[in-house]
């Protein structure tokens, strides 16, 4: 009987085979090839793990159901399988770390190729919207308009933006002065940029106490001190009195500034400090994670 079986499943495996590879196009090739770097991958991922333990004991219970089913053994069939059925769930909360590890390692390379890109162009549209804040701030400057430009960075100005009307609007120097044209309905509030595009304007921001701004200095200021203590935004005011130009940044006025000087301020903030504290971040969890896997290496041990 069990001859008979094995007979069978040989002359089975045999003609499957057979017709399989007499009627193999490229996709079939291309299919194969797929399916065993994934085993590779699998198994140089596995192999120096307490994961590799681990599935071979799942393989060996994977050969027993197998065997009991083609052998018609009831019982170790009916158990195999009611084992599989939970085991699923139980094999997930076993293998965490190491499906975590694998899934991250799988999207690092790629994911991080998407990021310097996505950054890449972040960068460019935040340079061509600090260009056209800084024309702006000198045109309107010349004008003695009064404006208060609040750039979002980290922290997230959505209770402020709520005050205010969504814009959502490409940043250009031409929109931002005919937002802060006098009378024009939206003049007297704050302009939010976000992600380097008009979000909202005519916001309302919160004051800082008046003994922190010199008193010849008005409410945009005042406004513009508030806001810098609040978050980490840098917020740029012109005066609509005598037409300068300052930026508020962690709770600190800083006045006097030129096209260039104003450029070369949020250039400094916004694109480089913002980027070597990325570089940092990432080479902190770099750090950590290879800690983590040394850990990791002497607990196998």
């Amino acid at each position: 009987m069990i001859l008979d079986n094995l007979k069978s499943i040989m002359n089975d495996m045999l003609a499957f085979f057979e017709y399989y590879f007499t009627h193999m196009t490229i996709a079939d090739y291309f299919d194969i090839a797929i399916v065993a770097l994934c085993f590779y991958l699998a198994y140089v991922f596995i192999r120096d793990k307490r994961a590799g333990k681990l599935a071979a004991g799942v393989l060996v219970l994977m050969l027993i159901r197998t065997i009991s089913e083609q052998f018609g053994l009831v019982t170790t069939h009916f158990i195999m399988r009611n084992i599989f059925d939970v085991g699923i769930i139980a094999l997930v909360i076993i293998f965490q770390p190491e499906l975590r590890s694998a899934l991250e390692a799988v999207g690092s390379e790629p994911l991080k190729g998407l990021k310097m890109i996505g950054e890449q162009r972040g960068n460019q549209t935040l340079s061509k919207a600090i260009d056209e804040i800084c024309t702006a701030c000198c045109n309107m400057s010349k004008e003695k308009t009064g404006a208060l430009i609040v750039i979002e960075r980290d922290t997230k100005l959505g209770e402020y933006i709520k005050s205010g009307t969504i814009v959502d609007a490409e940043t250009s120097s031409y929109l931002l002065e005919n937002i802060f044209f006098k009378n024009a309905p939206l003049h007297d509030g704050a302009v939010i940029i976000r992600q380097g595009r008009i979000h909202a304007a005519g916001c309302y921001l919160p004051a800082a106490s008046a003994d922190r701004v010199n008193k010849d200095l008005g409410t945009r200021h005042r406004a513009a001190v508030g806001m810098s203590e609040v978050s980490d935004s840098i917020v740029i005011v012109v005066s609509e009195q005598t037409g300068t130009i300052s930026v508020a940044y962690n709770g600190h006025l800083k006045r006097q500034y030129d096209y260039a000087l104003l450029n070369r301020a949020l250039t400094s903030i916004l694109i480089e400090h913002d980027m070597n504290n990325k570089n940092n971040k990432m080479k902190k969890k770099e750090k950590k994670n290879r800690k983590s896997k040394d850990v990791e290496a002497e607990g196998d041990d």
